[in-house]
């Protein structure tokens, strides 16, 4: 594949939008002014607080008298989804039926002139139900477990090469452990919003318009248009600025749908809907917890022979997603004789979605610790044992690598880190009360680039340029990577390109997610750029454009394109409390180009700064009895703190994948999770001398052990 030449691609570029983020005037899905939305009405939902059942009765009287309020929809008054296909998607039947599948489901909204006009009233509404025995735990013994015929997003669910349980059988070195992840939600900072607006104007552009935090504007129009009984043509919806997802927003949830319904019933008058933050955690995905098991053989060297990793995890009844949680397994480690598998419990609890990594991130912590614990076994430093089955070739599919520099980013991290001052055995350095470990852990994450995304590429006159994309920026730095990415392909400098994203108005643009995005967003340019070239040459008059989609690329189905990282943790443990502190992580990335190294650092860190969350912090919890997420906010659902995050260092390998695109880049928005809580359990296993299996890692299971 012939790649740019590199100007703009690479240099540590401020961000375009920064000013306007720093000024305030940047808008969100919810900063939508009188101005331009006019006598907006306010929503505040209903919610269901029984797991299972049926309501029986609302009733609506008194907080319809409220002065202020406009409606109160239920099941009885919104107006009717049409069935698409003969099914319904669970989630995004809002309001249609009198069923309810978990607590905190839709059962009503209230629109009224204020926020808190709205949510006073919706406190008068009073909810009658028929309750039904409810199941929300998961068990891995569980009745109803079942395999499900694909796993996130079209994988197999079941894989098995050679003979598995005879190699476990009779190696020399083997592990059989257990790992547990906890339900885990992903709050970003900028709540779930959506603002509708229902012309009643058949001559209007679009009958529904929203402004949406989302990661994906195009998504949104395409789902929702046909739910509403509408052409995609007569949606339109506007996302320029969002205020994180960690792939939460990346695909319609129930809230959009319920905005919907209310700007269906005020048609002509805008009205905002933004989750609270406890309103959150049932509505808007979380990541499933999850049960692994691990068994791992070996040589007397320490060479793989078997390798099974088994999940079992938890979907909801309304609607399947599952998990590819041991997929990473099928490809990281050189093991002749491979299983890995998936079993699913469908349980009335609030559906789960994408969260950062979702499959690598669990599935990667427990392969992980358990190498770390055949490391042991084999009496082999740990990094060792992974360079010794570092697989020439890709284990699944038997294509040769794109590029693998696991090794390399393993001994450059060691050489940084100083893994040569561990401790003869875990538990003997000590300083004071502390003792202090060092863990390591690799990490992977797929290339993934989804065709389907266009853009158009427009000469303004004077040598500048402007690009449409329906592209999003959840804060990742969109807006200036294709802002370098253009500037390359035109070959002028980056003030000379203006780029327009955010608004499904826009040429189609796939969904920022599966670290996918600025590959397929930047390719689709590239082709725009090129075919402005071949048309007008490379003095094109004012007013020329081009518009062209992510090309087909055939090196995708000759070489296995995986990125590849070393995590590295200390660990310091306060031994009469348990307390786990974590002063210094490193990650040592080999991603491909890296587009602007400011902008990747933060997605690095940030990534990491998620895995050392999710190592010691993060828990759903959620009451079996009720089925009520309990602590279902950022006082009691911890995350980390400044006081809680040391000195974390991501650097990467200088490279550049010519077989992955014409920027020779693979993604880097989820691999900095992937490993870096299995490095810090490591570490603190190193410290300790304690293995734990269960996450999150804190005090009391230290202490119990």
């Amino acid at each position: 594949m012939t790649t740019l030449r590199h100007q703009a691609v690479g240099a540590p570029l401020p961000r375009v939008e920064g000013p306007e983020k720093v000024a305030g005037t940047a808008r969100y899905a919810w900063e939508q002014p009188a101005s331009e939305l006019p006598d907006p009405l306010y929503v505040h939902p209903l919610q269901a607080t029984v797991a299972r059942g049926r309501v029986t009765a609302v009733h609506t009287a008194e907080a319809a008298a409220t002065d202020g309020v406009v409606t109160v929809l239920t099941h009885r008054e919104a107006a009717r989804l049409p069935d698409l296909d003969g099914e319904q998607d669970g989630e995004l039947a809002v309001l249609q039926s009198d069923r309810v599948a978990f607590r905190g489901q839709f059962v009503g909204a209230v629109v009224a002139a204020t926020p808190e006009t709205a949510r006073h009233a919706a406190d008068l509404v009073a909810v009658e139900y028929a309750e039904e025995p409810h199941e929300t735990e998961l068990r891995a013994d569980a009745e109803a477990l079942y395999t499900p015929e694909t796993v996130n997003p079209a994988f197999a669910p079941e894989t098995e090469e050679g003979d598995v349980d005879g190699a476990l059988a009779a190696a020399p070195v083997s592990v059989d452990v257990t790992y547990t992840t906890p339900m885990q939600h992903n709050n970003p900072m900028e709540p779930h919003t959506t603002v509708a607006l229902w012309n009643p104007d058949p001559d209007a552009p679009a009958v529904l318009t929203l402004y949406a935090s989302t990661q994906g504007a195009h998504t949104v129009r395409s789902t929702l248009a046909p739910l509403f009984g509408l052409r995609p043509d007569q949606v339109r919806v506007i996302s320029p600025h969002v205020g994180g997802g960690f792939g939460s927003k990346g695909m319609p949830h129930a809230h959009d749908v319920l905005a919907g319904l209310c700007a269906q019933a005020v048609p002509g008058r805008p009205v905002k809907l933004a989750l609270t933050r406890q309103q959150m955690f049932p509505l808007a995905g979380h990541r499933t917890p999850t049960i692994q098991r691990l068994r791992l053989g070996a040589d007397a060297e320490g060479r793989l022979t078997a390798l099974s990793h088994e999940a079992v995890e938890r979907t909801a009844r309304i609607k399947e997603f599952a998990e590819q949680t041991a997929t990473g397994s099928r490809m990281m480690y050189a093991a002749p004789n491979r299983r890995t598998g998936h079993r699913v419990a469908a349980l009335d609890v609030p559906v789960p979605s994408w969260m950062r990594a979702p499959g690598e991130a669990p599935g990667i912590f427990a392969l992980e610790a358990a190498m770390d614990e055949l490391a042991v076994a084999c009496g082999l430093d740990p990094i060792e044992l992974r360079v010794r089955n570092d697989p020439p070739e890709d284990p699944e599919s038997g294509r040769p690598w794109s590029g693998r520099r696991l090794v390399e980013c393993l001994r450059d991290g060691a050489r940084r880190f100083g893994w040569e001052e561990r401790g003869p055995a875990p538990g003997t350095r000590r300083e004071g009360r502390e003792r202090i470990g060092l863990g390591v852990a690799a990490s992977t994450y797929p290339y993934y680039v989804a065709r389907g995304s266009e853009a158009l590429v427009r000469h303004e006159g004077e040598g500048r340029y402007r690009v449409h994309i329906g592209a999003a920026d959840i804060g990742t730095g969109s807006w200036t990577a294709l802002t370098q990415i253009a500037a390359d392909a035109l070959d002028v400098p980056v003030e000379s390109v203006a780029v327009e994203l955010g608004d499904s108005a826009l040429p189609p643009a796939t969904v920022a997610g599966g670290s996918s995005g600025t590959a397929s967003w930047g390719s689709a340019i590239v082709a725009a750029v090129r075919a402005l070239r071949e048309e007008h040459g490379h003095e094109p008059p004012p007013g020329a454009e081009a518009r062209a989609g992510t090309p087909r690329n055939p090196e995708l189905k000759q070489y296995a394109l995986h990125s590849f990282g070393a995590m590295f943790a200390e660990a310091r443990v306060d031994m009469d409390t348990g307390e786990v502190r974590v002063p210094r992580m490193l990650g040592v990335f080999s991603v491909g180009r890296i587009v602007n190294p400011r902008t990747a650092r933060s997605q690095l860190v940030g990534g990491m700064t998620m895995g050392l969350s999710m190592a010691l912090h993060e828990e759903g919890v959620l009451d079996p009895r009720t089925g009520h997420v309990v602590n279902h906010d950022l006082a009691d659902y911890h995350v980390p703190t400044h006081a809680d995050v040391g000195e974390i260092e991501a650097i990467w390998l200088s490279e550049e994948d010519a077989h992955a695109n014409p920027m020779g880049l693979r993604g880097i928005g989820e691999i900095g999770i992937v490993g870096s809580p299995a490095a810090v359990v490591n570490a603190v296993y190193d410290a300790t001398g304690v293995r734990v299996r269960d996450l999150p890692l804190t005090p009391d299971k230290l202490l119990g052990a």
